[in-house]
């Protein structure tokens, strides 16, 4: 069976996407912290190298990727916790209600973030 076959993803519904999106989520979130690892060890060169690191890391482009870091996080922790709901037999027929429930929530810390954040990425 193809790996892209029609039927097997557009055919299941949420749950595919979801169990897809949440994979995707884990690995983004593994080479953040390994990026991150990378850029606090330029403090080991001295604190002018990490100063220019933090500096550099101000600009408009790495808050709005922080923006995404959040809303990966965001949707990987909901999708976690919905995945746990299902392991103690909560929902399980609701699988498609319950992820977007857990997405809207996901909305509103977002817009507080990015609310935050918005000030710093206009200058």
């Amino acid at each position: 069976m193809p790996l892209l076959n029609r039927e097997t993803y557009l055919g299941r519904g949420v749950g595919v996407w979801a169990f897809w999106l949440h994979r995707l989520t884990g690995l983004l979130i593994t080479f953040y912290l390994l990026l991150h690892i990378l850029v606090i060890s330029t403090a080991l060169a001295g604190t002018g190298s990490f100063d220019a690191a933090m500096k550099t890391l101000k600009a408009p482009v790495f808050i709005l990727l922080e923006m995404g870091l959040i809303a990966t996080i965001l949707i990987h922790g909901l999708n976690g916790f919905r995945i746990l709901l299902f392991d103690f037999g909560i929902g399980v027929k609701k699988q498609k209600e319950i992820f977007v429930v857990m997405m809207l929530i996901g909305i509103i810390p977002f817009m507080v973030a990015f609310a935050v954040a918005w000030p710093h990425i206009v200058g």
